[in-house]
């Protein structure tokens, strides 16, 4: 199994850095920007400024420091897995959604721990579908490829890497 090289490593610090901030530039413009609603489609996309104090689709309102702790676990995990995934070709895809996802993660995170709420601001409201963020949209798809990735690419063997041996 190849290691690490140290410019695989800055690829994808900088790959991750590049997610979280344009996530966070564009909370910050949603906040500074959208007193109103704006409509892209009508009646179909807009954006709409909303201060989330809760998880996906507002559940669990006001339960910041659970959030903060579950974020930090989860993001342990993701990292050892990370570390862990073999540097070849094969897992190169893998490697990338789990550091979108964990973009994701840090995003939400960021928001919750200096705001104390996460900041949403896109919506459909063609289906009245809860409002979220880009980071949201790096979870939500990230997890769906992970999921993809799991079920019809890789084989249970393919994840020996991940043996506490």
């Amino acid at each position: 199994m190849k290691t690490l090289t140290p410019s695989r490593i800055i690829k994808s610090l900088v790959l991750f850095i590049v997610l979280v901030a344009a996530d966070l530039v564009t909370k910050a413009l949603a906040a500074s920007r959208l007193g109103t609603p704006l409509p892209l489609i009508n009646n179909v996309l807009e954006f709409h400024y909303l201060e989330n104090h809760g998880a996906a689709f507002s559940l669990l309102q006001d339960a910041r420091v659970f959030f903060i702790i579950i974020t930090a676990i989860f993001l342990a995990v993701a990292l050892y897995v990370l570390i862990k995934v073999p540097n070849t070709r094969r897992f190169l895809l893998m490697r990338l959604t789990i550091l979108v996802i964990m973009a994701g993660a840090v995003g939400n995170l960021v928001d919750r721990i200096v705001f104390g709420y996460v900041r949403d601001f896109i919506y459909f409201s063609l289906i009245d579908f809860p409002i979220f963020n880009v980071a949201d949209i790096y979870v939500s798809v990230g997890v769906a490829v992970l999921v993809l990735l799991i079920l019809f690419v890789y084989k249970n063997e393919d994840f020996d890497f991940l043996s506490l041996k």
